[in-house]
C-alpha cells in the first residue's frame, strides 16, 4: 500500500513539474549575448565627453550586461563616430584609457538623420538631411562602413511619401542599408511601396513593432507580406505581463507570435533619454527574464542571431 502511494505522489509530482515547464513556471533567465538593435548616444549623453554618460561609461554598462553588438545611431552622427572610434581604438590596442576591453564588442553605425530635435518633424521634405545622408554615407567610421538609416519619426503616415523620404528609401535599398523606421503600421506600407523592390529587397527594422500598439493580426500579416521586416520590441504595449513574483514574462498572445515568427523580432534600449542609461541593467535584465520563457533555440534568435544575421556576424550555434 505504501509503495503504491509513493507511486502515485511520484507520478502527481512529475505531472506538475511538466505542467510548470510547459507554462515556463520554471524557466530560467537567458544568459547568452545580447545584441541590442536600438541604441542612441545622443549628444546630452556625451557632450563633448563631459556628460554624464562618457564613452567608457557606456562601454562598461554594455559589457556587464553581456550585450555584444548594438546597433548604434545617434544626434547628431557624432555620438556614433565616438562610440565607433572607441571600439575600433581597443581593438586594435590603440587605446587602453576609454575603460574595459571591449575586443567582443560590435558597433553596427546607422546614419540618423536628425542634426538637432528641429529635425524630427520636417526631414521627410528637406534636401538638406539628403545632402547630409550622402556625405555621411562617403565618410564611413572608424568601425566601417555604415549599415542603415534611421531611426526616423513619422508623426503623420502621409509624410513617407515626402519628397526626402521617398528618395531616402530608394536610396537605402540600392545601397543595402537596413531602415529603423518610428512609424505606425500605414506608415511601413507607404515606406515600402517607394522603394524599387516594393519592400521585397527592403531590410526595415520596424521600432517597437509599432509603437501605438498596432495589432498583433496587423503585425502578423505585415511580417508575412514584406519577408525582411523585422520587429524591435522596445516599449512594445502588451508584450509583457508582470508575475507576482514581479518578473517579466511575455504575453500569451506575443509569445505565441515570436514562436511563429523566430526569425524576425530584435531585441533594442532605445537609450533615446540618459535616464534609460540609467536604468540600462533593468531593461536588459527585463529582456533576458522574458526570453527565458522561451525555447532555447528562439531565445538564441530573438537575443542574438536574428541581429547577428542582418548584419554578418557570427551565429550562436545551438
Amino acid at each position: 500500500m505504501k509503495n503504491t502511494l509513493l507511486a502515485l505522489l511520484r507520478k502527481a509530482l512529475i505531472a506538475t513539474l511538466f505542467v510548470a515547464f510547459q507554462h515556463g513556471a520554471l524557466s530560467a533567465d537567458y544568459i547568452g549575448p545580447l545584441f541590442d538593435a536600438h541604441l542612441h548616444y545622443n549628444e546630452e549623453a556625451w557632450n563633448g565627453q563631459a556628460g554624464p554618460h562618457p564613452v567608457a561609461d557606456v562601454l562598461t554598462r554594455l559589457k556587464r550586461n553581456g550585450v555584444k553588438a548594438v546597433v548604434s545611431n545617434s544626434r547628431p552622427n557624432d555620438g556614433t563616430q565616438l562610440l565607433a572610434a572607441a571600439v575600433a581604438a581597443q581593438k586594435t590596442g590603440t587605446d587602453a584609457s576609454r575603460g574595459a576591453p571591449t575586443a567582443d564588442l560590435t558597433v553596427v553605425p546607422f546614419i540618423r538623420l536628425y542634426r538637432t530635435r528641429d529635425d524630427y518633424t520636417n526631414w521627410f521634405r528637406d534636401e538638406s538631411i539628403y545632402q547630409m545622408v550622402e556625405a555621411e554615407f562617403a565618410k564611413g567610421t572608424a568601425s566601417g562602413p555604415y549599415r542603415g538609416l534611421g531611426e526616423f519619426h513619422l508623426y503623420d503616415s502621409a509624410n513617407a511619401n515626402g519628397a526626402v523620404a521617398k528618395k531616402l528609401m530608394a536610396f537605402a535599398e540600392n545601397q543595402q542599408l537596413a531602415v529603423l523606421a518610428h512609424v505606425d503600421d500605414v506608415a511601413i506600407e507607404l515606406l515600402m511601396a517607394n522603394t524599387p523592390s516594393k519592400g521585397q529587397k527592403t531590410r526595415l527594422i520596424w521600432a517597437h513593432t509599432g509603437i501605438g500598439g498596432a495589432s498583433i493580426a496587423r503585425v502578423d500579416a505585415l511580417l508575412g507580406k514584406y519577408p525582411l521586416l523585422m520587429g524591435e520590441l522596445s516599449y512594445r504595449p502588451g508584450l509583457t505581463c508582470g508575475e507576482a513574483t514581479g518578473a517579466e514574462r511575455l504575453c500569451p498572445e506575443w509569445r505565441a507570435l515570436l514562436l511563429k515568427h523566430p526569425t524576425r523580432f530584435l531585441i533594442g534600449s532605445d537609450t533615446w533619454v540618459n535616464q534609460r542609461w540609467q536604468y540600462y541593467d533593468a531593461l536588459m535584465q527585463g529582456y533576458r527574464q522574458w526570453l527565458g520563457d522561451l525555447p532555447q533555440e528562439v531565445a538564441r534568435k530573438v537575443a542574438w542571431n536574428n541581429g547577428a544575421a542582418l548584419f554578418g556576424l557570427p551565429l550562436l550555434a545551438p
